[in-house]
């Protein structure tokens, strides 16, 4: 590399007059050739590091002193300005201490060197000779390749290459919040979908009842339809999916305009169940463990859960990847509901996509407890996360809110936030843990999800648990007290 600096970088003011060879002496902080005069052409052709020989550096001095570019008989009319800081036009000071290239002083003339910024116009202004040789070890760094960065990847793959991928990368990117896609497109398509689902509701309920959110016969808390029209769009009813014990298909209940309480417009249970009826067959639109995820009570009901969607859930979707996250958030809204089906009463229907938001949210205990040193005040964050799910737990007791979704859809996002959530593993023990999780996962997923399917449409749940009804109904006299099928 160039020689290092041979002149005090004093400030301008205290330049002294460069014709006054004593005062340009005291500016010289070692003069590494003796044998030469400092400051002269000799000592400047021959810098520490130089590959020129002393014969070429004389030579060049010789040359040096005959060029019409020198300017006087004595190099003592030189002026070491080049080697102290310069102030441009805008009186802003500059240095050259943190540049590594050689500081010599310029060979051209007084008139083009002495300018405010004659430290640039002189490098430039070669004429057409040679330029001085230091210029051969200024280097300009190359544009870092980041092409093998995980974010270069597709989700699926970087699922299978996060063994292969740097722990050290993976744990500064957890550290970040920096996962494997960086849009939520899955939570944006759903949250469209649902809102467009829900403006279809309050339009059935303007046509029934002349106004889109239901005051009569009973308003509903959530702000939004009728209960019949809640159940004609595809609300969770059990008496809608199976036949159900004091609630007969010939049950008369009130339809999607009534207004009156007691109603005075009266539907059979097939007319509201809707979708074509059942056909002089059992009831069983299956379907309604699923459209219910897509089905929210009410203004409020669905603001809570777009806030809770747009939020949290995109966060796991960004560090999951869109596809496990889709799987999972499905899986969870649905096994919320089949939970649901069996132990909450059966005649209250149930709308919501909050079972697969508890989905998402389970995974994010799964985050902290697995990456609890990664994460910033991780006790904090945890005592938050018990308030807000207690708050949840809260909400599940309000009408067509269940708790069982709520209940359901979380035990579902631990066994499958296990499973698709990337999760570091700094050890061998901690990954055997973590394998042997995820391989046990997805049979618990199963086995729960025949078990429960089977018990809705074979068994009575009230008598496998009794009191499981009082985790989702708050005993009144509206609801007998949470007991039988209530209407």
């Amino acid at each position: 590399m160039a020689s290092s600096l041979h002149y005090n970088e004093f400030p301008l003011e205290k330049l002294p007059n460069h014709h006054d060879s004593d005062d340009f002496m005291n500016y010289s902080l070692s003069n590494p050739h003796p044998q030469y005069a400092p400051g002269s052409p000799e000592e400047r052709y021959d810098r520490p590091g130089s590959s020129r020989s002393p014969s070429d550096a004389k030579a060049g001095a010789a040359q040096y002193r005959s060029s019409s570019y020198h300017y006087g008989a004595d190099d003592d009319d030189r002026s070491p300005v080049d080697a102290v800081p310069y102030v441009d036009s805008h009186q802003k000071q500059f240095g050259y201490s943190d540049l590594d290239i050689d500081r010599t002083p310029s060979p051209f003339p007084k008139d083009v060197n002495d300018k405010p910024d004659a430290a640039l116009v002189y490098k430039a202004a070669d004429y057409g000779g040679a330029r001085p040789a230091s210029f051969q070890d200024l280097h300009v760094a190359e544009p870092e390749n980041r092409s093998g960065l995980l974010g270069d990847k597709t989700p699926w793959a970087q699922y299978l290459s996060d063994a292969k991928y740097p722990l050290e990368q993976r744990i500064e990117n957890k550290k970040r919040g920096i996962g494997r896609q960086k849009h939520p497109f899955v939570v944006w398509i759903l949250t469209t979908i649902m809102a467009s689902v829900f403006i279809y509701e309050l339009v059935v309920n303007a046509r029934a009842q002349g106004s889109p959110v239901s005051f009569k016969p009973v308003v509903n808390p959530m702000l939004g339809p009728s209960e019949s029209a809640l159940i004609n769009l595809g609300a969770r009813f059990p008496p809608c999916m199976k036949l159900v014990e004091g609630l007969p298909v010939d049950t008369q209940i009130a339809c999607l305009n009534d207004t009156a309480n007691p109603p005075d417009q009266v539907c059979s249970l097939e007319d509201v169940c809707g979708f074509g009826g059942f056909h002089n067959q059992a009831p069983n639109q299956w379907f309604r463990f699923i459209t219910p995820v897509f089905l929210h009570a009410g203004f409020i009901h669905i603001i809570l859960n777009m806030i809770a969607q747009m939020t949290a859930s995109a966060q796991i979707e960004r560090e999951m990847g869109s596809g496990g996250f889709f799987i999972l958030y499905m899986a969870a809204g649905i096994f919320g509901n089949v939970l649901g089906g069996n132990f909450a009463l059966v005649g209250a229907p149930s709308t919501g996509a909050s079972g697969a938001i508890m989905g998402t949210i389970a995974v994010s205990f799964v985050d902290l407890f697995a990456h609890w040193k990664y994460h910033y005040r991780p006790g904090r964050r945890l005592a938050v996360m018990l308030i807000e799910l207690l708050i949840i737990v809260g909400i599940g007791y309000v009408p067509y809110v269940d708790n069982f979704a709520h209940l359901g859809g979380l035990l579902t996002g631990f066994l499958l936030g296990m499973t698709f959530y990337p999760i570091i593993s700094t050890t061998k023990r901690h990954r055997l843990i973590v394998w042997s999780l995820r391989l046990a996962a997805i049979p618990i997923v199963v086995v729960l999800y025949v078990v429960l399917v089977r018990n809705f449409y074979t068994s009575d749940p009230y008598a496998a648990c009794t009191w499981c009804r009082y985790l989702s109904c708050f005993p009144s006299a509206s609801n007998n007290h949470c007991q039988g099928c209530v209407i």
